[in-house]
């Protein structure tokens, strides 16, 4: 059985996010809310519990999960280097709605689907995922809905989608922008746009100028 807890309620929000990170911690997926959609997480080094998340959603190995952290400096340890377009757009849009696609480190021992060598990375901007993932550590985050279906603005909406496949669910009402992040690739000599979302390309480009896309 799923547990579901309200973080509007701040005598519920600190036993809820502490559920949540246990959850996370054995091998559980759970929901939790961010700045653009709700997201369903997994610990992003557990191999089974990303394989499970991949199962919930009805979604392919072809198409790898993102990866949520919850600071700036989490990045470096990430990739293998940050360049000086990245740290810019890191600086300018994080947290917030702006995902980056950045070589991972050789060294991670994870498996997010069929990546390539690339990881997709976001800091988001809402206080139960920034407090969920302060405790966690990086986790593997997607869009919490079955594959082909809108993303979930709330919990409830998740788990009318996803059910008893997530052991916990983190409501914090509706998703205040709705809308996936934007996805930049930062992998090239240029930074490209694969996905336009919550931040506009021209707020893109007053940082970057030369941003493809």
């Amino acid at each position: 059985m799923s547990s579901y807890y309200d973080c509007r309620d701040a005598a519920v929000r600190e036993s809820a996010i502490a559920a949540a990170a246990h959850a996370v911690a054995a091998g559980q997926l759970v929901v939790l809310p961010t700045d653009t959609v709700y997201g369903i997480g997994a610990d992003a080094f557990d191999k089974a519990a990303v394989a499970d998340l991949l199962a919930a959603k009805g979604r392919g190995r072809d198409m790898p999960v993102p990866v949520l952290v919850g600071s700036w400096t989490t990045l470096d340890g990430l990739v293998s280097s940050v360049g000086s377009r990245t740290r810019e757009l890191v600086e300018a849009f994080w947290p917030g709605g702006l995902t980056l696609v950045v070589a991972q480190a050789p060294s991670l021992d994870w498996d997010l689907g069929e990546a390539a060598g690339t990881v997709a990375v976001r800091m988001p901007l809402h206080p139960v995922a920034i407090e969920l993932l302060e405790t966690t550590g990086p986790m593997a985050v997607s869009s919490a809905n079955r594959s082909g279906h809108p993303p979930a603005q709330t919990a409830d909406q998740a788990r009318d989608q996803l059910g008893d496949r997530v052991a916990v669910y983190l409501e914090s009402g509706a998703a205040p922008t709705g809308v996936p992040s934007t996805i930049v690739d930062v992998t090239g000599a240029v930074p490209r746009v694969l996905r336009v979302g919550a931040v506009p390309v021209e707020d893109l480009r007053a940082v970057v100028p030369d941003i493809a896309g």
